[in-house]
């Protein structure tokens, strides 16, 4: 069964085709997609693109409605649409998608994939925020997480590489690394923690947005600051993270990395308060698991930034993490690169939602090839 997997980002929308072995047939990528722009490029990008039999749309946030992939119909899109002040850089963009390729594909079946859902097993230690019960139970207030098809596909692909025939009982750590960044503590299979909270800003620092920040900072912002709530929600967004930091905008790790090797002071300490943050949370997912058979790392940042690796992981030797130097330096693509007598795996995983999407996509429709 081929399937069209759509993911839109927070500016850009990517299309690709996969086939039933999960074989990229056609891709296109709009990277400034502009969703008032109504259906003429998109369109034009599919009328060129191989057939496919059914749509599967990555949506960042399925709040408590949503727990397992979805058919997509009319009240299924207002209902999404309607968790926007979550997710408000992607969950928009997302609806947008599948409002544009249901007018598009009015006929074929398509299907919301979660993010949020990988996380519908966290026990309750790890998903319940210490806030008052009623305002728990008046707005459902708890950590989800994100990135879980990353999360779901890269934990699978790492007991492969490692040579596991299934994952049962595998303790693994998963770092997706890019724009957006988080951490999570799987157990054969299944998320037991992630940094990632009620919103995509909690948890490690990331290209724009904070990270978790001193709630009390925020509030003080708004009383001493004279800061209103959207700006103090913008600000953490849009202008903090590694681009706050640095001073670069977009905060892309490419450039971050360029100038520190420069000498830039800003982007020194950029890169040390973004590496001890993500070192920080692994030492936290390590100990929720009570130990580490496998870490990896995924994500732009994750494949291709060795020096970001190289930093994480140090100091992690007390949990038996050691990664070879010039294994980390120059593997090109997926693979391994721990150190040989290391007691924990670490590889390198391609960031493939695509595939756990048309994955989920087959398994609602009962269609596995």
């Amino acid at each position: 069964m081929r399937v069209l997997v759509v993911n839109a980002g927070s500016s850009s929308l990517k299309l690709r085709v996969l086939g039933s072995r999960d074989q990229v047939e056609a891709a296109h990528d709009i990277e400034r997609w502009k969703t008032e722009a109504e259906p003429v490029e998109v369109a034009g990008a599919l009328d060129a693109m191989a057939t496919f039999e059914a749509v599967g749309h990555r949506v960042v946030h399925g709040g408590h409605q949503f727990r397992d992939p979805v058919l997509i119909d009319a009240d299924t899109e207002r209902e999404l649409l309607a968790l926007s002040s979550l997710a408000p850089l992607h969950q928009p963009r997302a609806v947008a998608g599948i409002g544009l390729l249901r007018r598009l594909y009015p006929d074929l079946p398509q299907v919301a994939c979660f993010d949020t859902a990988f996380h519908a097993t966290l026990p309750a230690a790890a998903s319940t925020y210490a806030l008052p019960q009623q305002w728990r139970d008046r707005w459902g207030l708890q950590r989800f997480g994100f990135h879980g098809l990353s999360h779901a596909y890269a934990s699978r692909r790492a007991a492969e590489l490692v040579g596991r025939r299934d994952d049962r009982g595998l303790r693994v750590v998963s770092c997706h690394l890019g724009a957006g960044a988080s951490l999570c503590a799987s157990l054969g299979g299944r998320s037991v923690d992630t940094t990632m909270g009620f919103t995509p800003l909690e948890g490690l620092v990331m290209a724009t947005r904070s990270g978790t920040v001193d709630p009390g900072l925020v509030v003080w912002l708004s009383q001493y600051g004279g800061l209103t709530p959207s700006e103090v929600g913008r600000a953490l967004e849009v202008d903090s993270g590694l681009a706050g930091l640095s001073g670069i905008p977009g905060g892309d790790v490419r450039d971050v990395l360029t100038a520190r090797a420069d000498g830039d002071a800003r982007a020194g300490l950029a890169f040390d308060v973004y590496t001890h943050r993500v070192r920080r949370e692994l030492g936290g997912m390590i100990a929720v698991l009570g130990g580490l058979d496998v870490l990896v790392f995924t994500g732009g940042v994750g494949e291709h930034a060795h020096e970001v690796r190289a930093a994480a992981c140090e100091r992690l030797g007390f949990a038996g993490v050691r990664v070879d130097a010039d294994r980390n330096r120059h593997l090109g693509g997926e693979g391994e690169i721990s150190a040989v007598d290391a007691a924990v795996r670490t590889v390198v995983v391609s960031a493939r939602e695509d595939i756990e999407i048309a994955r989920q996509v087959r398994a609602v429709l009962g269609r596995p090839g």
